[in-house]
């Protein structure tokens, strides 16, 4: 338990920089204007993530996920 313990903090910030860094990189097709409702757009437009762009955002994901079991078992330590 006390490995554990001294590890977590180390493994909660790669985690934080990955989930960080995988936000990040997600493509956006809105802009500045379109988060306070300007933009062409009219309806909020949907489209499909392939390849590459599926990929980092299953991986954003998974990395979200494990930051939050990582945050639950230093809880219960």
């Amino acid at each position: 338990m006390a490995f554990l313990q001294g590890i977590l903090p180390y493994i909660q910030l790669a985690l934080s920089f990955l989930l960080v860094v995988g936000i990040l990189m997600q493509q956006s097709d809105a802009s500045l204007g379109a988060v306070f409702g300007g933009g062409n757009d009219a309806g909020g437009g949907s489209r499909t993530r392939r390849g590459m762009e599926q990929t980092l955002f299953n991986a954003t994901i998974a990395i979200a996920i494990l930051f939050v079991l990582s945050v639950v078992v230093g809880l219960l330590l």
